[in-house]
């Protein structure tokens, strides 16, 4: 195999790539790329048995043929060298020489044989999302997912698509984010649970563009995304009995709040200043006529400071794990949100019915 690219293309594929590169494993193939030059273009897999990706790399191929190199020193010494064309000529299957100007590296590399290839996926049940919508549905959601969870079914998020309506949902023990997109066309009715490392991974690889469009393909064990010159297969969790979140919304409140997003972020952040880490205290809300008042008493410290504020209802207590709040109103695009409380021991409802609903439960006193 020969090839001629330029260090930057190297780069931006090597980048995608290394998103589904195992860092610790008994198994070193899962610790390389696989460089293949064999149909006409220069294609990056890597796959760690969970996540899967495959890129196109811009270049120039002298001889077909493939490598498994290893990723992280790939990835170092391409990085390294001079912001020029780069060479790689494997001789055989068990050595690669890379030149770029003056600098020659000869690498060993390991059997493409003992790769293991991305699943092939029967494109069925799918859908079309813009870049721009799923990098934000995932943003807007991914932090209540519990990665350590031992309950996998709190480790992923649900895709739920009914028609032309995707709902998003992410829990875990004391939380639950729910996002709502009408999408362009009308599919079918089903849904699967991907694992919040996949998202998470899938969010940074995606350029967000609002006219550069996401097939995303179902099948029952996999989801597939294709996007660009792209494609991302992540493995499901299996949830026969995921959460019925409709079950948990409730419309009923005794209070509701209309409050500016980042005064109340800026204030909570404030006080956050007299939590230690691994301190529990939580920030208390005082709602009154025409303001909030926070608080917070730590051993360190106590912090008022008062946020005014639209109501309707009754006047509450209530105290909230303050980063709960804070992960809720960083990922919201609305300059002003509304809360609805029922009483201080009931989960309070952040929502914009057409669009999205946070649920958080109180700290309990």
């Amino acid at each position: 195999m020969k090839l001629v690219c330029q260090k930057k293309d190297l780069i931006e594929g090597i980048n995608i790539a290394m998103k589904a590169v195992s860092a610790k494993t008994t198994m070193s193939i899962l610790e390389c790329i696989l460089i293949d030059a064999n149909e006409g273009v220069i294609k990056f897999t890597s796959n760690n048995m969970e996540l899967g990706i495959e890129t196109i790399v811009d270049g120039e191929i002298i001889e077909s043929g493939s490598i498994a190199i290893d990723a992280k020193l790939f990835s170092e010494i391409i990085r390294k060298l001079p912001d020029n064309e780069v060479k790689i000529n494997a001789t055989d299957e068990n050595k690669a020489l890379i030149e770029c100007e003056n600098a020659k590296f000869n690498i060993l590399t390991k059997s493409v044989e003992d790769f293991t290839y991305m699943p092939e996926i029967e494109k069925n049940n799918k859908i079309t999302i813009s870049e721009y919508s799923l990098k934000e549905v995932i943003r807007q959601t991914i932090f209540a997912v519990n990665e350590a969870e031992k309950n996998k079914i709190l480790t992923g998020e649900l895709f739920e698509v009914n028609g032309n309506q995707l709902k998003v949902v992410a829990l875990d023990k004391f939380r639950i984010a729910i996002r709502n997109i009408e999408l362009k066309e009308e599919y079918g009715n089903f849904k699967v649970l991907i694992p919040g490392k996949s998202l998470n991974e899938i969010s940074k690889i995606l350029a967000g563009g609002m006219e550069d469009d996401v097939n995303i393909y179902f099948t029952d064990n996999h989801v597939l995304f294709e996007f660009g010159v792209t494609k991302v297969v992540s493995r499901l969790i299996e949830a026969t009995n995921y959460f019925d979140s409709d079950k948990m919304i409730s419309n009923d409140y005794s209070t509701k709040i209309s409050i500016n997003k980042n005064e109340l972020a800026n204030c909570i952040d404030r006080a956050t200043l007299l939590i230690k880490e691994g301190d529990k205290k939580p920030v208390f809300f005082t709602i009154k006529d025409t303001e909030m008042d926070l608080s917070i008493n730590t051993f360190i410290g106590s912090m008022d400071e008062s946020i005014p504020i639209s109501k309707e209802g009754s006047d509450m207590m209530i105290s909230f794990n303050p980063k709960f709040i804070i992960d809720i109103m960083r990922v919201l695009d609305n300059e002003t949100v509304d809360i609805y409380f029922t009483n201080p021991k009931a989960p309070c409802y952040i929502k914009d019915e057409n669009s999205y609903i946070y649920i958080v439960l109180p700290v309990v006193q």
